[in-house]
């Protein structure tokens, strides 16, 4: 896992040792659905579900119509916020959430539009089946900033800089993500098995990747997801190979 220097914005009397930035950045990664805010045109908050996948950098990234309430409220007001919440047995207030906030921008760039569709299907396959409707448009939150509650004594507050993921130097592994993924998933689904299984200790299934960024691999099996974090900083395909190799050797050294 990469090392997170420690946040100023994390208070004082946090467990020592608990990594929040690190928190912070696997549930952005990894949360499939959250709770968007908004703002109606008289100022109050209007909340809705939405799934979520994430760009690249982590910013989230949403499918939305623009015949839907929230959108409608985002195109006269840009500010919002989305709860991802990891849920579970027991009492919801006891699992680790996140609120990222910031100002939602519709991406109008057809370039870019095409690489964050990949993505969100990655996350969300059954969304393809109307990701090209005439009305239906994805969405960046460019995270301003964002409050991390991970359970009692456990909240922080982190800067978007400070939970996504900087893509400065990483053209090349930008370009060839797509390619990587599906020759992980066709040639190599067995590593990516491990990866979860070993590293990771999800259930066994046929796990797939769904996305690569310089920190890290997003997995994914059915509604499950995962974060496979990289223990270094990668930018191009070599890097990405030699991680890849390396975390492969490792699994296959682990008990089954």
């Amino acid at each position: 896992m990469t090392e997170d220097k420690p946040s100023a914005s994390v208070p004082p009397g946090v467990p020592p040792g608990y990594n929040a930035r690190g928190e912070a950045k696997r549930l952005l990664r990894s949360i499939r659905a959250g709770a968007l805010a908004t703002l109606t045109p008289d100022g109050y908050p209007f909340a809705t579900l939405v799934n979520v996948a994430t760009a690249m950098d982590g910013s989230p990234i949403l499918l939305m119509s623009s015949l839907s309430a929230h959108t409608k409220n985002l195109a006269a007001d840009k500010r919002a916020s989305v709860l991802l919440s990891e849920g579970g047995k027991g009492d919801p207030l006891a699992h680790a959430r996140l609120t990222v906030v910031g100002e939602a921008l519709r991406v109008a760039d057809e370039a870019q539009r095409e690489a964050l569709k990949t993505r969100f299907l990655n996350r969300h396959p059954k969304s393809a089946l109307y990701a090209d409707f005439g009305d239906f448009a994805f969405w960046r939150l460019e995270v301003v900033r964002a409050h991390l509650n991970g359970g009692f004594a456990r909240a922080a507050e982190f800067t978007g800089q400070e939970i996504l993921t900087g893509m400065e130097g990483a053209d090349e592994l930008t370009a060839l993500e797509a390619s990587a993924i599906a020759h992980m998933n066709s040639e190599h689904n067995d590593a990516v098995r491990l990866y979860a299984t070993r590293l990771l200790g999800e259930k066994d299934g046929r796990w797939r990747a769904s996305g690569i960024d310089p920190d890290g691999l997003d997995l994914a099996l059915g509604d499950l997801t995962a974060r496979l974090d990289f223990p270094e900083r990668i930018t191009n395909g070599n890097g990405l190979r030699r991680i890849l190799a390396a975390l492969a050797h490792d699994a296959r050294s682990r008990p089954a």
